[in-house]
């Protein structure tokens, strides 16, 4: 699925990196604890948190995750987004609570990740 599918399905507003909207991704991981985006993490991922600080975009640029989708509405600070275009990560922003996100994006054929 693209992010660009991703973005729509889910209403999300693009906050940083929209000339990425094209990249593919496989599996989805919604998480606000970055230990278990370190366990799990692997592949062409989506992060979907309501974590709303710079450990987010450090942890993305770690686990090679090109997406992270902020729910509940949160919204990052500039600082955050900055960092994100900066490391290439595509921010995105839903109202949706990370339940309905992740049911959204897992009845839409999206696989969460899983441990290797």
């Amino acid at each position: 699925m693209r992010i660009r599918e991703v973005s729509k399905l889910l209403n999300a507003k693009v906050l940083a990196r929209e000339d990425m909207l094209d990249i593919e991704v496989n599996s989805a991981f919604g998480s606000d604890l970055m230990s278990d985006v370190l366990t799990f993490a692997h592949g062409r991922m989506i992060l979907l948190t309501g974590l709303n600080s710079h450990q987010v975009i450090r942890t993305a640029e770690l686990s090679d995750i090109p997406v992270i989708i902020f729910v509940r509405g949160r919204t990052p600070s500039q600082s955050i987004i900055n960092l994100a275009g900066e490391k290439g990560i595509c921010l995105l922003e839903t109202k949706f609570i990370m339940y309905e996100a992740c049911g959204k994006l897992y009845n839409a054929g999206l696989p969460p990740c899983v441990r290797l």
